[in-house]
C-alpha cells in the first residue's frame, strides 16, 4: 500500500519536459512565404509620387523659391544682389538704345547714299527739262523715257523748288540778281534760271532765281 501511494507521487511532482525555448520554435527558414497575387508597377510612374506640373505652377514654385531664398538672404546679400539687378537694367536698356542709334544710322546712311546718287544725275535731269520745254519730248520714244526717268525720280519723293512769284526763302532759294521793282513790298522770285530740288526733307540743290526787290 505504501508503495503505490509513494509511485504517484512520484508521477504528478514530474513536470512536463519541453524542448528548447518556445520562442524559438519556429525558425525563419520554417516560415512558410505567404502566396497571393503578384501586383504590377507600373514603369512610367513618376518617382516618388512626383506628378507633371504645368508651366504656370512651375513658375510659381520658382518664384516662391527665389523668394524664400531672397528671405534668407542678409542685408548685405539683398542689397549685393539689388546692386546687380540694377546694373544688369541698366545694361539692358543700353543695349535696346544702341540698337535704336544702329537703326537711326543705318537710315541715315542710306539716305545720304541715295542724296548723292541723285545730285549726281541732277544735270540730266535739268537737259531733260530744257528738252521738255522746247517741246522735244511731246512725241515719240523720248517722250516714254523720259517719263520712265521722271518716275524713277518720284519713288525717291524727289521734288522741285523754285516758282515765280513765291516768297524768297534763302533756304531753298539761291538768289543771283536782285531786280528793283516798283511797288513791290518784299522779296519775291521774280524768275527762276534754274529749278532747285529736295529729297525728303533734304535740300539737294538750292533753286537760282532773280529777286524782285522794292525799288
Amino acid at each position: 500500500m505504501t508503495d503505490s501511494t509513494n509511485d504517484d507521487n512520484v508521477e504528478n511532482n514530474e513536470e512536463p519536459q519541453v524542448e528548447g525555448d518556445a520562442t524559438n520554435a519556429a525558425e525563419p527558414e520554417d516560415l512558410i512565404e505567404a502566396e497571393g497575387p503578384d501586383v504590377e508597377v507600373p514603369t512610367d510612374a513618376p518617382a516618388g509620387g512626383e506628378q507633371d506640373l504645368s508651366p504656370e505652377d512651375e513658375a510659381l514654385l520658382a518664384d516662391a523659391a527665389r523668394g524664400m531664398a531672397e528671405d534668407k538672404l542678409s542685408a548685405a546679400d539683398r542689397d549685393l544682389v539689388a546692386e546687380m539687378r540694377a546694373d544688369m537694367l541698366r545694361a539692358q536698356a543700353e543695349l535696346v538704345n544702341f540698337r535704336k542709334r544702329v537703326e537711326r544710322d543705318r537710315e541715315a546712311n542710306r539716305e545720304v547714299a541715295i542724296a548723292e546718287v541723285v545730285r549726281a544725275l541732277l544735270p540730266a535731269l535739268d537737259d531733260l527739262t530744257r528738252a521738255e520745254a522746247h517741246g522735244d519730248l511731246n512725241e515719240g520714244p523720248m517722250q516714254v523715257i523720259g517719263q520712265k526717268i521722271r518716275g524713277g525720280f518720284d519713288k525717291f519723293k524727289l521734288v522741285q523748288i523754285g516758282e515765280k512769284g513765291e516768297p524768297f526763302d534763302p533756304t531753298v532759294h539761291e538768289a543771283i540778281v536782285q531786280l528793283p521793282t516798283p511797288g513791290a513790298t518784299g522779296q519775291t522770285v521774280a524768275d527762276v534760271v534754274e529749278p532747285g530740288y529736295k529729297l525728303g526733307e533734304r535740300v539737294l540743290r538750292a533753286a537760282k532765281v532773280a529777286v524782285a526787290v522794292p525799288a
